[in-house]
């Protein structure tokens, strides 16, 4: 089934199971993305997402569409995966077992260099972002990773637009900081 949010969104209030599906699949890449960032390893992400789309379906009735339906989604996906770390937090984390320690240590390092300079950034990147306060990585992930702008960002974590500007600042600069940039290179023009 096909058509846009908004189409499926009164569909699955309707109880269209169907558009229903077709509403979280067409939606999983984006909110996967936005919890695979905020947690920082893809268990805890997968998690969150799974719970944030179990949520999205149980309360698609209480989406009143004054927002868009990413907004929200990505509000639930946001609160989920704060949830998934605050969890984490609690919970023992053991090491790896012996056996997948041995297979890791296998790897052979012409296969190691072959993943490229792109994926030791993107790794690089998401070890900063997992050393921001909450506070600071979810304004940031929003925007730098969804693009999405002040006004959805403050819906969906339930901010101003003014505390969302200030927090992605400082979220930016922190990461800087992390990232041994102190001239703030990175940091984006007219934000």
């Amino acid at each position: 089934m096909r058509g846009s949010d908004q189409e499926l969104v009164r569909a699955a209030q309707a109880g269209d199971q169907r558009a229903l599906d077709a509403l979280l699949r067409a939606n999983y890449d984006r909110i996967y993305a936005v919890c695979r960032r905020l947690a920082g390893n893809e268990a805890d992400a997968m998690d969150a997402t799974q719970e944030a789309l179990i949520t999205i379906a149980k309360r698609i009735d209480r989406f009143d569409g004054r927002s868009a339906f990413s907004t929200w989604a990505y509000r639930v996906a946001t609160n989920a995966c704060l949830d998934e770390l605050r969890r984490r937090k609690r919970r023992p984390t053991p090491g790896l077992p012996e056996h997948e320690r041995a297979e890791d240590e296998a790897v052979d390092s012409s296969t190691q260099r072959a993943l490229g300079d792109a994926v030791t950034d993107s790794l690089v990147i998401d070890d900063a972002l997992q050393q921001l306060p909450e506070e600071f990585r979810a304004p940031v992930v929003l925007r730098d990773l969804l693009g999405m702008d002040y006004a959805e960002i403050g819906a969906t974590l339930d901010i101003k637009p003014g505390t969302v500007r200030s927090r992605i600042a400082r979220g930016r600069a922190a990461l800087a900081a992390i990232l041994g940039n102190q001239n703030g290179e990175h940091e984006r023009p007219n934000d």
